[in-house]
């Protein structure tokens, strides 16, 4: 079982801007290859942060609408946010050590 979120516009707020830890979202979709590249990574981090990081996904064929509400135009993209705002961003199928330099300053 996994650690990580699924996120919709019925949890957003809750589980992203209310969180009271830093929270990694991912936007992909099932038909993106770089996306399916990066998962085994980003359920690596899910596991590994767990109470220190949460981990959510926003499957953008999906979620449009949150999809639209950060421009996302790419996928997949890495937004990470604390405190209820948007502290990092990026483009791509990352390794594992770029999307931990994403966040680890903030945790």
């Amino acid at each position: 079982m996994s650690a990580e979120v699924t996120i919709s516009s019925e949890n957003f707020k809750s589980e992203v801007l209310d969180s009271s830890i830093p929270v990694l979202v991912d936007f992909w979709a099932e038909w993106c290859m770089p996306c399916r590249m990066i998962a085994p990574s980003i359920e690596q981090i899910a596991d590994s942060y767990k109470g220190k990081l949460k981990v959510g996904k926003v499957n953008v064929d999906e979620q449009s609408e949150i999809a639209a509400q950060f421009g996302i135009i790419s996928i997949p993209t890495l937004l990470v946010f604390k405190g209820g705002q948007m502290a990092r961003q990026k483009v791509g199928a990352l390794p594992k050590h770029e999307i931990e330099n994403l966040f680890k300053d903030l945790l």
